[in-house]
């Protein structure tokens, strides 16, 4: 089990390149992660919904992506609320303190997830979360130690130098354990580091002496590497060669932003978040991304003052295109009788769609393969929302998806073509959509990139660098004999 001192200090990319490594190394091996807060979800092959990162790790294991992996997903609603999902399929929505109580039925579910993959295959690499040393979280702790004694599993703890204070956060963390939990650690790892490792070896020695717990590897500060963020908002982009200038608007409660990492990778394309109190650039497209509370998060649009700067946008040429609950917005009217995302009501939506949108309990997950409207070219991706659109403007679909009666509509593109609404996150995963939605927005000739396939460098890329710095012994116990 990886666990870190820390947020972000690089458990999830641990996982990966470890599950990478095994693989490579003919292992059967297969990521978990118990509990996972995060807004960013992929789409199982068993018609659930995981974390975003899991589904990156089964895919450096080689696997498609299984609720077991993850069976307990957090989603927040609210600073307070968050919708619970339970093996794939959301339950109900809890406030922070009732979910602390509820954690003691989750380990049974989580147990029960982990039983399954043991019996599937010889290694499973455990992602814990936050920091096992959240004092006000170790009662009925699922996450990190509370599941390692659960199951008896030996733990890494890593920890980030490149944010300062790694030697504190190490010994701090592991002096706040407990008896028990200290023994479980069997070494620690070191992320991020940039320079002369000989300069860190004082500090090395110190740590191993101080502890008595081995350093198992000093892992470089690796750029260019193109991986699924977990839940954290990634970084705009600027090209000196840009063709095209992207805005997307970073609502409080967004959900699936991995969509645009394609956008914001492609050297054609300056990509820029829009966050709170910032004007909304001059750009050629403009996107309204999914969203966890889409009523409220509307609502924020408007406070904002970006409804306003949507129809500037609009009216001097620009390409509008909203994703998800980005795409209910353009409609006329959202409506939560039941109070599925927040407080029971309507909204007045945007009133770019002639198309009104009801919340419902039920999620639709789906996986997707298809066509963009032009019926030709290959888009794939997935569906995962409540809420059910109708109204005229789906009579002009946005993307055809396949399915066994043949093609089925999604979404709507104006008359005039300037806005386009899906459902489909993914939507510029596939190269050739990728290209024909650049060209859309106004660039002819778009050069090609396959996120799929930079995805897939990145992983083989950090597992060769995580091998070549992991102490070899520690992974040889696993290679076949």
């Amino acid at each position: 089990m990886v666990q870190g001192t820390t947020s972000d200090a690089g458990k999830s990319t641990l996982v990966a390149a470890l599950c990478r490594i095994l693989k490579n190394r003919g292992i059967s091996v297969a990521p978990f992660k118990p509990q996972n807060m995060a807004l960013n979800s992929a789409v199982t092959v068993d018609g659930g919904e995981i974390g975003r990162a899991q589904a990156l790790q089964a895919q450096a294991a080689g696997l498609e992506p299984h609720t077991d992996m993850n069976p307990i997903l957090i989603k927040p609603t609210s600073d307070t609320r968050a919708q619970i999902i339970v093996q794939g399929r959301a339950i109900t929505d809890m406030d922070a303190a009732v979910y602390h109580h509820y954690k003691t039925e989750a380990m049974g579910y989580v147990l029960d997830s982990f039983a399954r993959l043991q019996q599937q295959y010889d290694v499973i690499v455990v992602e814990g979360a936050g920091s096992p040393a959240e004092i006000n979280l170790r009662e009925r702790d699922i996450a990190n130690m509370g599941f390692a004694e659960a199951v008896d599993c030996p733990v890494i703890l890593i920890a980030d130098i490149d944010r300062g204070g790694v030697f504190a956060h190490l010994v701090g963390t592991l002096e706040l354990l407990s008896e028990s939990e200290r023994k479980r650690v069997v070494g620690f790892v070191i992320n991020r580091f940039r320079g002369d490792i000989s300069l860190l070896q004082s500090g090395l020695d110190w740590l191993e002496q101080k502890t008595g717990k081995p350093v198992l590897g000093v892992i470089p500060y690796l750029q260019g590497l193109y991986l699924d963020a977990e839940d954290a908002l990634t970084t705009s982009s600027s090209n000196a060669d840009a063709l095209l200038n992207v805005a997307v608007l970073a609502l409080p409660r967004i959900s699936n932003h991995t969509d645009f990492d394609p956008l914001r990778l492609h050297p054609q394309i300056n990509f820029h978040w829009v966050g709170p109190n910032q004007q909304v650039p001059p750009c050629d497209l403009l996107i309204i991304p999914g969203s966890k509370n889409t009523r409220a998060d509307l609502d924020f649009v408007r406070a904002q003052g970006w409804e306003s700067a949507i129809q500037t946008h609009l009216r001097y040429g620009g390409k509008l295109l909203g994703i998800c609950g980005g795409f209910q917005m353009l409609g006329e009217q959202i409506h939560d009788p039941e109070g599925v995302e927040s407080a029971p009501g309507s909204s007045s939506g945007l009133g770019y769609f002639s198309m009104h949108t009801q919340l419902q309990r039920d999620k639709i997950l789906l996986q997707r393969h298809g066509f963009l409207w032009d019926k030709y070219t290959p888009v794939a991706g997935y569906e995962i929302h409540t809420g059910i659109s109708s109204g005229d403007a789906l009579l002009q679909p946005a993307c055809y998806f396949q399915n066994a009666d043949g093609l089925v509509p999604d979404g709507a593109i104006s008359q005039d073509k300037a806005i386009i609404g899906t459902y489909l996150h993914g939507l510029f995963d596939r190269p050739e959509a990728l290209q024909q939605l650049l060209l859309w927005a106004g660039v002819t000739k778009a050069e090609v990139v396959d996120i799929n396939q930079q995805r897939e460098i990145s992983i083989e890329r950090l597992a060769k660098e995580v091998e070549a710095v992991f102490a070899a012994d520690f992974l040889d116990q696993w290679s076949p004999t």
